[in-house]
C-alpha cells in the first residue's frame, strides 16, 4: 500500500470531522458500507457508479468481530480489507467500523447518499426490507439510498462455490434444504414468532470473565502464578435467554431468583432488553449466582472457575411465592420456558405448578459442575419441547455408550415429550417430532470463540419456533444457525439478533 493509500484510512472520529468540513464546503458525500472481503468486478463497478453520485466517496469496512455472514468469514482481516479498498482510485476515504448495531456508521457519518450495490440490492429486498422495514430511519437516518446498477457478482456465492468452506455432506444438506424451503419461507416463519407471549422461569447467572497473563511457576507450590489484567461482566443463564427471545418475540417475562445481599438487581434489570419484564424472587440464605471464570488472555483459555452460589433448594416461603406467581400468571402465556441449571430455584413443587398451569412448556435441564448427575430431564413430564446436549441426554438415560438416536427416543417416550432436540457438538443435532423419525442437521460453525451460552441461544430460538408449529427440519436449521453465531461471541456479551441470523442463513443458502 502506498503512502497516499494509507492517508485515505482514517479513524471514525477523524472521518466525522472530515465529512463535516467537506459538507461545509458544499461537497456531496457518498458512503458505501460492507465487508469488502473479495474485491471482484461487481464491487469495482459498484464503487465506480457510487462515486458518480457525489463528490466524495467514503467506504466503511465492517470489523472482523462483527462479520457474521457465514463460515470462514471474513477471509481477510479488516486491516487488509481496508487497505485493498483504499488502493482503488475512486475511493477517497476508508474507515473500519463496528457493526454490532447494523449501519451504525451510516447514522454517525450521516452521508448525503448511501450507495448499495446489486449484491446488496438483492439482499436488501430479501433481508433488510424484511428486518428493518419498521426501523429503517433509525438505522439509515436521513441519508438518501441509491442502488447502483450494472453487472454484479456475489462475494458469498464466490466463497461458497469455490472455497469449500463446508464439507460435502453439509453442502449437500444445504442444497437439499434450499429446495424445500426458500429464504422467504424462513423469514416469514420467524416473523410469525413476534406475537407470542413468552414466560421464562429459570436460574439467572452473572458470568464474570477475569483476564490474566501467566507470570511463571510459584517457587513454593506447584502452580502457575497469573497477573490480573482486566475483567468483563456478562448476564447469562435465564438473563441471556430472555434477551435472545426478546429479539424475536414482542412480549417476554422472566421469573428468576436473586440473593438478598448484593442482589445486583439494578445491573440485571438494566441489562435486560426493553420488552423483557422481570419478576425477581429473593432468597435470604444465598447470593445472586455469580460464576467467575479466570481466562488466560493470550491463549483465550479458561484457567479455572469459582462459583458463588447456594444450590440448596429455596425455603418454603420463597417457594410458595413462586408457586403463587405461576398459578396466577402462567396461563396467560403462549409458552412457558424452563431453564433449569439445578442451582436450587426449580423445586419439585414448582415443577408441578409449571406442568399444571402452563398452556404448554419447554424445558432445558443443564448439567454443570455443581449438579452433575443430579439435574435430570426425567424430573419433568409431558413437556411440549425438550432441548438437551448429548452428555445431558446420556446421563438421563444412564447410558454412556449406546446409540444416541435410540437413547433420545427412549427419553422422549419416558417423559412423554412432543418434540425433542439433542445437540451433538461438532456432529450437529438430531431432532424427533410427533413421530419417531430422526432429523439430522449438521453444524454450520467454522470459528469457535467461546461455547458458553451457545446452548441457551439454541433453546431460546427453537422453543418459540416449535410453539408456532414450524416443521422440525426448519426449527433444527434455525437452531444450528443460531449456534454457529453464538459460538463466535465471548460468553453472553451480546445476544444473537434476528437481523444477523437472517444474514447468516441467507449467505449459507446461496
Amino acid at each position: 500500500m502506498t503512502e497516499t493509500d494509507k492517508d485515505k484510512i482514517l479513524p471514525l472520529h477523524d472521518l466525522v470531522k472530515t465529512i463535516e468540513d467537506l459538507r461545509h464546503h458544499g461537497k456531496v458525500v457518498v458512503q458505501s458500507h460492507g465487508v469488502f472481503d473479495l474485491i471482484h468486478p461487481g464491487i469495482i463497478n459498484h464503487l465506480r457508479l457510487a462515486k458518480k453520485q457525489g463528490d466524495i466517496l467514503v467506504v466503511t469496512v465492517i470489523r472482523d468481530r462483527d462479520v457474521r455472514r457465514g463460515p470462514g468469514r471474513p477471509i481477510f482481516p479488516d486491516i487488509l480489507r481496508a487497505s485493498n479498498v483504499a488502493s482503488l482510485e475512486m475511493v477517497d476515504y476508508v474507515c473500519t467500523v463496528d457493526d454490532e448495531i447494523p449501519f451504525e456508521s451510516v447514522r454517525v457519518l450521516n452521508p448525503d447518499i448511501l450507495a448499495k450495490g446489486q449484491a446488496y440490492k438483492e439482499r436488501d429486498r430479501r433481508v433488510h426490507e424484511k428486518i428493518f422495514e419498521e426501523e429503517k430511519e433509525f438505522y439509515l437516518g436521513k441519508s438518501r439510498v441509491h442502488e447502483t446498477g450494472g453487472f454484479s457478482f456475489s462475494s458469498s456465492q464466490i466463497i461458497n462455490n469455490f472455497l469449500d468452506i463446508y464439507p460435502e455432506e453439509t453442502r449437500d444438506f444445504l442444497r437439499d434444504f434450499s429446495r424445500r424451503f426458500s429464504f422467504g419461507d424462513i423469514v416469514e416463519s420467524l416473523n410469525r414468532l413476534r406475537k407470542l407471549k413468552i414466560l421464562l422461569i429459570g436460574d439467572g447467572i452473572i458470568d464474570e470473565y477475569h483476564y490474566c497473563s501467566a507470570m511463571g511457576k510459584s517457587a513454593k507450590s506447584h502452580l502457575v502464578v497469573s497477573k490480573y489484567l482486566t475483567h468483563e461482566v456478562f448476564y447469562g443463564g435465564a438473563f441471556a435467554i430472555a434477551n435472545h427471545i426478546a429479539g424475536i418475540c414482542d412480549t417476554v417475562h422472566i421469573a428468576t431468583l436473586l440473593g438478598t445481599n448484593d442482589s445486583r438487581e439494578h445491573g440485571i434489570a438494566g441489562n435486560l432488553k426493553g420488552n423483557v419484564t422481570p419478576r425477581f424472587f429473593f432468597r435470604k440464605d444465598g447470593p445472586t449466582i455469580v460464576k467467575k471464570r479466570y481466562v488466560d488472555q493470550y491463549l483465550n483459555q479458561k484457567i479455572f472457575e469459582v462459583n458463588y452460589l447456594n444450590d440448596d433448594y429455596i425455603r418454603d416461603e420463597c417457594e410458595q411465592e413462586v408457586i403463587n406467581y405461576i398459578e396466577a400468571a402462567a396461563g396467560e402465556f403462549d409458552l412457558v420456558l424452563v431453564s433449569d441449571f439445578g442451582h436450587g430455584f426449580i423445586t419439585g413443587r414448582i415443577i408441578d405448578a409449571i406442568q399444571a398451569h402452563s398452556v404448554r412448556y419447554a424445558v432445558n435441564t443443564q448439567t454443570n459442575a455443581a449438579n452433575s448427575g443430579y439435574n435430570m430431564i426425567t424430573k419433568y413430564k409431558n413437556p411440549f419441547f425438550v432441548c438437551l446436549d448429548e452428555p445431558e441426554m446420556r446421563l438421563a438415560a444412564q447410558d454412556r455408550y449406546g446409540n444416541i438416536e435410540d437413547i433420545a427416543r427412549t427419553i422422549k417416550r419416558e417423559i412423554n415429550a412432543q418434540n425433542l432436540i439433542v445437540t451433538l457438538g461438532k456432529k450437529g443435532s438430531i431432532g424427533i417430532g410427533a413421530g419417531d423419525s430422526i432429523n439430522r442437521t449438521p453444524i454450520f460453525s467454522s470459528k469457535v470463540v467461546d461455547t458458553i451460552g451457545a446452548g441457551d441461544a439454541f433453546f431460546a430460538f427453537t422453543a418459540p419456533s416449535f410453539a408456532r408449529e414450524l416443521p422440525l427440519d426448519m426449527v433444527s436449521f434455525i437452531g444450528n444457525a443460531v449456534g454457529a453465531l453464538a459460538v463466535q461471541i465471548v460468553g453472553n456479551k451480546k445476544s444473537v439478533e434476528k437481523y444477523e441470523l437472517l444474514e447468516f442463513m441467507n449467505t449459507i443458502l446461496k
